[in-house]
């Protein structure tokens, strides 16, 4: 398994990256580290690259979603069930949070003993998926780490997007550029999940991460606006009982 390390200065006991789409089990459009059961690949090839991340931490425990961009964040567990949510948090040592991307943006965040991890495409953003996971945090000290997803200049969406994003708050609107065709525009995630995290109360000088373009980049990741058909990454946060 082969992955991206979250690069914010936090304490050695919290975990968290996003595994890249090198290393495992599935093959054709998927290969080879897909951990999404939901895009068509062969679910034991599924089985055996999740199976060898949760080997690879050390852990029994994760959160698996059923991602249905929406704004629900959910308290993890223990029992193996898929939850439907777009986001889970825990406060428990040795409990895995994940969600999965292929362009949408995987955001890590972490304040004394509780983690989260939130699945951001532009429709979780608008909708308020940020604000839900913050909801269980201090934010005077609370760090994020915006991990990789569709970079600005790929990253094409329609004027009812900008519009929509524009009138829930006008300081979005400096993450949009104009794109060639008439009504079309860019649009920098990176920034619109800044931009709301910085009006919850999040420190600006406590969000990392957004260097990483997933359409850009074939080699290390899945992109659905790139392929369609194609694999899922998985962003994982956890913490261990002592750092």
């Amino acid at each position: 398994m082969h992955k991206i390390a979250a690069s914010w200065p936090i304490a050695k006991n919290i975990v968290a990256f996003t595994t890249l789409r090198e290393g495992g089990a599935s093959a054709g459009q998927y290969q080879s580290f897909n951990t999404g059961l939901h895009v068509g690949d062969h679910p034991a090839a599924v089985q055996s690259n999740r199976d060898l991340l949760l080997a690879e931490m050390g852990l029994t425990d994760a959160q698996w979603l059923e991602q249905v961009h929406g704004t629900q964040c959910i308290k993890a567990t223990r029992d193996k069930l898929v939850a439907t949510a777009d986001a889970c948090w825990t406060d428990e040592a040795d409990l895995a949070c994940i969600i999965m991307t292929a362009d949408c943006l995987p955001v890590a965040i972490n304040q004394g003993t509780n983690i989260a991890v939130a699945h951001a495409g532009w429709r979780g953003l608008l909708s308020g998926v940020l604000e839900s996971s913050l909801q269980h945090f201090d934010l005077t000290d609370t760090n994020i780490w915006l991990g990789p997803a569709i970079g600005a200049s790929a990253f094409e969406v329609g004027e009812e997007v900008r519009t929509l994003f524009i009138a829930d708050n006008q300081a979005t609107a400096a993450a949009f550029v104009a794109a060639k065709q008439p009504g079309k525009w860019f649009a920098d995630l990176y920034q619109l999940a800044r931009i709301r995290l910085v009006a919850c109360g999040v420190d600006p000088q406590r969000i990392y991460g957004g260097e990483h373009c997933t359409f850009q980049q074939s080699e290390k990741f899945y992109s659905y606006r790139r392929d369609g058909s194609t694999g899922r990454m998985a962003t994982v946060i956890y913490r261990t009982e002592y750092s």
